[in-house]
């Protein structure tokens, strides 16, 4: 949410829509409160004792401290302490790549722009550490085609469902 100027913008219109956000760093109280604003219900899922969310007092916020983090045990806490049935996860690839990994992905849904963008240190859809075991390649998961869609100005969407390790 920092990268979009949640730390700068004026405050928006409230949508009826909540948010799950895993940040450590990034929010600065500032971005916490506009999130609050915008949003019906926040949750920061953190390892971070000191996150500027502590300090905010909104009624619809709420602050999840992992001391280590775990993504299977926070989307646990979600669903029992926060009512979340569905997820949608828009991150960047090293989330993605623990999400997938640990198996905690049951659909992927992915809209591919008509631009080419390379190099070495460019992210894609998955980061994270590289895979170097036999344990690690286990862990793969084979995706199954649902739909492909041509939307506007040649963009593509796919969708996909993610199976189960081997």
């Amino acid at each position: 949410m920092a990268k979009v100027g949640a730390n700068e913008l004026p405050a928006p219109e409230r949508l009826p829509v909540s948010f799950a956000i895993v940040d450590n760093t990034h929010l600065t109280e500032a971005g916490v409160r506009w999130l609050c604003a915008k949003c019906r219900r926040v949750v920061i899922i953190t390892s971070n004792a000191a996150h500027p969310a502590r300090a905010v007092g909104e009624d619809n916020l709420a602050v999840m401290l992992q001391e280590r983090p775990s993504l299977a045990e926070a989307l646990r806490r979600l669903r029992a302490e926060h009512g979340c049935e569905r997820l949608t996860v828009q991150s960047g690839g090293t989330l993605n790549a623990a999400l997938v990994r640990e198996g905690l992905i049951d659909f992927v849904d992915v809209v591919v722009a008509p631009v080419l963008v390379g190099g070495r240190d460019t992210p894609t859809l998955v980061d994270g550490p590289s895979l170097t075991s036999v344990e690690g390649l286990s862990r793969l998961c084979a995706l199954e085609l649902l739909g492909c869609e041509a939307l506007r100005d040649s963009y593509v969407r796919l969708r996909y469902r993610v199976g189960r390790p081997s």
